[in-house]
C-alpha cells in the first residue's frame, strides 16, 4: 500500500496523521490552531495581531479582536543597508502602543488579502520572530492562519479593539542572529550547514541583488517546501518535514545558519527548526545576500545546489 502524504498533521485521505496539544512548541514560540484560537477569543489576557498585507485588507475583514500591524514598520535602513530591524526604543513605543506585554500571550496571523489579493504568508513569520528577538516570552504563530481560519467558516469582524497601552519591555535577543564575520568563519566547518531558503531560481541566477547565485558554500531550502502548497502559512506534517530536512543534510548535531534574501523569508525556516521542531543550534543571519553581495570580496556561486537534489518552491 503506497503511503499517504500528510500535511499541517492531516493527511489526504483525511485521517489524523499528528495530534498536538495546543499550543504546541519549544520555547519563546509556539503554534496553535485554529480552533484552539477559537476557543480562546474571550481570553482577556491574550493580544491577537493581524499582519494581512494591507490595512484595507484588514479593515475588510479580520479575526475578532485582532489590531493591525504593518511589518514593514519593524525594519528601516541602517548605514545605508535596507531591512534593518528598528532600535530597541522604537519597538517598545510600537509594542506598547498595541497593548503588549512581555509574558502576556499574542497570536500571529496573517493570509491573502481578500481585499487587495495579495500576501504570501510571510508577514506571519517575519513579526513572531521580531517579537521573540525583542524580547517576548509567549508568542503564537496561528497554524495554517488566516486562510484557514476563513476556509472553515470562523468568525470575522470589521470592528476595532479597544486597547490599553501595554508595558512591553524590549529586550534584544542577540543570539539569534549570527552577523556576516561570524558566517565566513563557521559556514564551511563540518559540524555547520549554510542554508538558502529562497527559491531554486533566486538560488542559481540572478535576482534583484547586485550580484547573482548565492554565498559560497550554501545548500537551498526554499521555505515553501516546508508549508503546504497553496497556504504558506501551514505547517506539513513533522514526518514529511523531516524527510526533506534530512534530505538537505541538515540534523540536528549541526549549527544551522539560515539565509535568504532580505532576512524575511529565513524567519519561516528558523521558527520551525528552533521552535517548532526545537534544533538545539539555529541562526538566522538577518543581513542574508543584500548584505553579502554588497561586499565584492564575498564569494559567490552561480548554478544549482552542489548536490543535484533540489527541492521544488518558489518564495514569494
Amino acid at each position: 500500500m503506497a503511503a499517504v502524504a500528510c500535511f499541517g498533521g492531516v493527511d489526504r485521505a483525511g485521517l489524523t496523521a499528528s495530534k498536538k496539544q495546543y499550543p504546541f512548541g519549544h520555547g519563546n514560540v509556539k503554534w496553535v490552531s485554529t480552533q484552539w484560537l477559537q476557543d480562546n477569543l474571550n481570553d482577556p489576557n491574550l493580544s491577537i495581531l493581524d499582519a494581512q498585507p494591507d490595512i484595507e485588507d484588514y479593515c475588510a475583514g479580520h479575526i475578532p479582536g485582532a489590531v493591525h500591524l504593518d511589518e514593514a514598520t519593524l525594519r528601516a535602513p541602517k548605514g545605508g543597508l535596507p531591512a534593518q530591524y528598528i532600535p530597541a526604543e522604537a519597538a517598545k513605543l510600537l509594542f506598547r502602543r498595541i497593548g503588549l506585554d512581555n509574558e502576556l500571550p499574542v497570536v500571529v496571523y496573517s493570509g491573502q488579502g481578500a481585499y487587495t489579493g495579495t500576501g504570501g504568508g510571510l508577514a506571519q513569520s517575519m513579526l513572531a520572530y521580531a517579537l521573540a528577538r525583542f524580547g517576548h516570552n509567549r508568542v503564537y504563530v496561528l497554524d495554517g492562519g488566516l486562510d484557514k481560519w476563513r476556509q472553515e467558516g470562523k468568525p470575522l469582524s470589521q470592528e476595532f479593539p479597544r486597547l490599553a497601552e501595554g508595558r512591553f519591555r524590549p529586550t534584544v535577543r542577540q543570539e539569534y542572529a549570527i552577523d556576516m564575520e561570524q558566517v565566513k568563519k563557521l559556514k564551511d566547518r563540518g559540524d555547520a550547514i549554510l542554508l538558502d531558503v529562497r527559491s531554486a531560481t533566486l538560488y542559481r541566477d540572478k535576482g534583484p541583488w547586485c550580484r547573482a547565485g548565492h554565498i559560497a558554500g550554501a545548500v537551498n531550502l526554499p521555505w515553501r517546501t516546508l508549508m503546504v502548497g497553496d497556504n504558506p502559512t501551514l505547517v506539513k506534517c513533522d514526518d514529511e518535514i523531516r524527510r526533506i530536512l534530512k534530505d538537505r543534510g541538515v540534523t540536528t548535531d549541526k549549527t544551522i545558519i539560515v539565509s535568504c534574501g532580505v532576512g524575511r523569508e529565513s524567519t519561516s525556516v528558523f521558527l520551525l527548526l528552533k521552535w517548532y521542531l526545537g534544533y538545539p543550534d539555529v541562526r538566522l543571519y538577518e543581513g542574508s545576500f543584500a548584505e553579502w553581495a554588497d561586499y565584492p570580496k564575498n564569494p559567490t556561486v552561480t548554478g544549482p545546489d552542489p548536490y543535484d537534489r533540489q527541492p521544488t518552491g518558489e518564495s514569494r
